[in-house]
């Protein structure tokens, strides 16, 4: 429910990001220089990156809003299988390795982040690589629009069934975001449960989730997603490019360092501002509603 809900109201921030991510968002302008050695002026070609507002207003003046939501379908279809997989392997791995290690122990949380991640990945992938082929089709207003049903033709006519498993090493790199952000998670939400049992030694029913209790949950969600996000977000634009229709990248180190040679280490954080915006109030309601659901079951 909250997957579905946070990738609607989310949907513009995503396509503006992925746009961001992707190679043909670099334009390039001439910058004359005319003090030169023999006087005459010299053409130079630069690099710009457009920020997102600026990506943001041309998909609005070519595109139209309707662009805004391009991948929507995609995204509804692959967000509930993906997050129900994902929770469900992380719930059950969690609990057979509490009898193995200590009992919700970092190590815990580390392998079964790291197994439902891997799970969800390898299960829905060809579901992400269609909306973000959609997101990244540009066209101007009027003209027709590809269906999620074409790039399906599109994709398996060019590349065959190994094309839907393009950008998947990036995703299984990614993992470590997944780790990072359940191993914050869970250490900040038993610092407020330690909080909550010391503060309310004399209430006899400590069992009764009050409203606070949601709220710490959804700033501790807010707050270990920013920093998983941050330190992992190189593997995201590698991800896009990988998908990327006739790309020149292959695999997923060759992408990294062709990406640092030619456009910089700045590359490898394009789009990272829209994608913190989007990305903290969906992480947030997502948990949140996780645990409500978990809670009210």
């Amino acid at each position: 429910c909250g997957g579905t809900v946070g990738a609607i109201l989310t949907c513009p921030l995503e396509v503006v990001k992925t746009r961001l991510q992707s190679s043909s968002v670099t334009l390039y302008i001439s910058e004359v220089h005319l003090s030169t050695v023999n006087g005459a002026s010299v053409n130079r070609v630069t690099r710009v990156s457009p920020g997102p507002l600026h990506c943001l207003k041309m998909i609005l003046q070519k595109e139209g809003p309707r662009s805004l939501f391009r991948g929507l379908g995609p995204n509804l279809v692959g967000v509930a299988p993906s997050r129900a997989i994902y929770f469900a392997a992380y719930s059950n791995c969690k609990e057979k390795l509490n009898n193995i290690f200590e009992p919700d122990s970092t190590q815990v949380h580390m392998i079964s982040a790291g197994v439902a991640g891997f799970t969800a990945i390898t299960a829905t992938n060809p579901i992400w690589l269609i909306k973000t082929r959609l997101q990244l089709d540009a066209r101007n207003r009027g003209e027709k629009r590809m269906s999620a049903f074409e790039c399906v033709r599109k994709v398996y006519h060019s590349d065959g069934i190994k094309g839907f498993y393009r950008g998947m090493s990036a995703s299984y790199a990614g993992i470590s975001e997944t780790v990072i952000h359940f191993v914050i998670y869970e250490s900040i939400k038993r610092k407020l449960l330690e909080f909550k049992t010391a503060s309310s030694m004399d209430n006899e029913d400590e069992s009764v989730k009050e409203a606070s209790d949601f709220v710490g949950m959804m700033m501790a969600a807010a707050t270990s997603k920013t920093c998983a996000t941050s330190i992992a977000y190189p593997h995201e634009v590698v991800r896009t490019r990988l998908r990327e229709e006739g790309t020149k990248y292959r695999a997923f180190f060759q992408t990294l360092s062709l990406l640092v040679r030619e456009e910089g280490y700045g590359s490898l954080y394009r789009g990272l501002t829209t994608h913190l915006i989007r990305q903290i109030p969906n992480t947030a309601i997502m948990m949140s509603t996780y645990e409500v659901v978990v809670y009210l079951l």
